[in-house]
């Protein structure tokens, strides 16, 4: 059977304030408010740490500072996954001029946030080492960016109290779907679709 809307049209017996007086209720009513408990209850439990994430993909574009040419490297991935869901995205890399994810397939890359065509419009990915990332974000912070994704290890307690304290969202730290933390390759998808974003698989 699929899951519609029911058209069973019975009554239940709700008990009415403190007396023990009972009430017809028409089944169908009863349902409906069951649902919007469920769904109220299920808004109210998102986590703070979604919510940056849905903010994160709500931006039209997107970065990936520490890209790699590397494909064993975690900015190779990180680039790949981006490429792979259709969305728009640039590199960031200050010694590479391209990272090519296929002979059909390659970026140019920006060597810094500043240097994003729209920074305020762009989320940022990062897969630096922590006395990389601090600098990288003070940049992010001066051109506008909103909100940013520190992948596990490349963030310190100083980058995270720098990122909490000057990003609209910021997603890092333990949780997500992960052993090792909040990780765009394992919860990414779940963030797009929380997002509303409508995406397409294309491959490399």
């Amino acid at each position: 059977m699929c899951a519609g809307r029911s058209t069973f049209s019975g009554t239940r017996m709700m008990k009415s304030g403190t007396r023990g007086i009972f009430v017809s209720v028409p089944l169908h009513i009863s349902l409906i408010s069951l649902s919007t408990n469920i769904a109220l209850r299920s808004t109210r439990s998102i986590s703070p740490t979604m919510e940056a994430v849905k903010r994160f993909f709500s931006s039209p574009r997107f970065a990936v500072a520490g890209a790699s040419n590397d494909s064993n490297k975690f900015g190779y991935k990180l680039l790949a996954w981006y490429h792979e869901h259709s969305l728009p995205v640039t590199p960031l890399n200050p010694r590479a001029p391209s990272i090519d994810l296929s002979p059909s397939h390659s970026y140019k890359t920006v060597a810094s946030p500043s240097a994003l065509p729209s920074p305020a419009q762009t989320s940022l990915s990062v897969v630096t080492p922590p006395a990389v990332t601090l600098p990288l974000l003070q940049e992010a912070h001066s051109v506008g960016i909103p909100a940013v994704w520190l992948q596990p290890g490349t963030f310190d307690n100083a980058v995270l109290e720098f990122a909490r304290s000057h990003f609209e969202a910021v997603i890092a730290g333990d949780g997500g779907r992960g052993s090792e933390g909040w990780c765009v390759l394992v919860d990414g998808e779940e963030g797009l679709d929380a997002a509303g974003v409508e995406w397409t698989s294309q491959r490399l």
